[in-house]
């Protein structure tokens, strides 16, 4: 049986992708899957730094804009939801293109790892959430570190949930979750897949970083946070602890000022870039396009994918 094609388009965080993944959608036929934990919400659209409409140029784009705020999002939610997406885009006789930073999520529907949430010990996950509570997420975090020194390092502190998920699998299983993903994560994809990682030289994506924070106070970030905490979503959700929702919160509720808002939001999405790039790294089958290499040419970029594309039979010769 022959296998279904797949594009994937990740890197960094304001490395580039949304631009290049429309042009690339244009030139095969392409219609784009979100692999992004925020852009999901409505809502969210500074902070998430979320496609606007007018920049889809008619393109269809799935996983955004689907859930409210005060709902779950999280890999089990992602596969389901981009599974659906898929069957609908091949159904239209087009090629998905999976766009986005968060790579836990790319590799579960690439190579469809299994993460069953039926064995679960709820006693077990609300006395962690409550440690977590009383002690901070960082103390809790420390609890990996004995047990699984992967976790503890693939899996940030402020990542509560997935903290809590592989310090329950440990506890009730007696293994290591990060051992069990290993082994998922060497199943042979199902898909027929090209998976491009954009890249630029560190210096570059860090002034992108910040100018697009910048960008993001001017454009009315504080606004849209303080209409989000009117509307009733609080700190404790999973989406108002992303990147740029719990710092303006803070500043919000006065525990900081707005330039210290800003000044760790930039560190803090410098940090997340650095991560990032330590998990592609990790992959396996990745074409890696450094910008610079190209001249930061957007054209010869895409004729670079377009070539690989054509090499792996995921496009005709004739699609030019």
């Amino acid at each position: 049986m022959q296998k279904r094609p797949m594009v994937i388009l990740t890197g960094p965080t304001a490395v580039g992708k949304t631009a290049l993944s429309i042009a690339l959608a244009k030139r095969i036929n392409g219609a784009i899957i979100s692999a992004d934990s925020m852009q999901v919400y409505k809502y969210m659209d500074i902070g998430s730094a979320k496609i606007r409409p007018e920049e889809m140029e008619g393109i269809r784009h799935y996983l955004i804009d689907e859930l409210m705020p005060d709902e779950e999002f999280h890999i089990v939610r992602f596969k389901e939801m981009a599974e659906k997406a898929l069957d609908e885009i091949y159904a239209n006789g087009q090629i998905p293109i999976v766009v986005g930073g968060t790579g836990f999520y790319i590799q579960a529907l690439l190579y469809d790892i299994d993460f069953d949430d039926q064995d679960a010990d709820e006693k077990f996950r609300n006395d962690m959430q409550r440690f977590a509570e009383e002690n901070g997420a960082e103390a809790l975090h420390e609890k990996l570190k004995e047990i699984d020194p992967k976790s503890y390092q693939t899996i940030h502190a402020n990542n509560v949930r997935r903290v809590i998920r592989a310090l329950e699998y440990h506890h009730l299983t007696g293994q290591m979750i990060s051992a069990h993903n290993e082994a998922e994560h060497k199943k042979e994809s199902p898909y027929n897949f090209a998976y491009f990682v954009l890249n630029d030289n560190r210096a570059r994506l860090y002034e992108r970083i910040e100018i697009r924070i910048d960008q993001m106070i001017k454009q009315g970030l504080v606004q849209e946070v303080t209409k989000l905490k009117d509307m009733g979503y609080h700190r404790d959700m999973v989406s108002m602890q992303g990147l740029g929702y719990k710092e303006i919160l803070d500043y919000l509720d006065g525990k900081i000022t707005l330039e210290e808002a800003v000044y760790i939001l930039k560190r803090d999405t410098r940090h997340f870039a650095k991560r990032q790039l330590t998990w592609f790294k990790r992959e396996r089958d990745v074409c890696w396009i450094d910008k610079q290499e190209y001249h930061y040419n957007e054209s010869e970029i895409l004729d670079v994918m377009l070539a690989v594309l054509r090499d792996k039979q995921i496009i005709a010769d004739k699609d030019r």
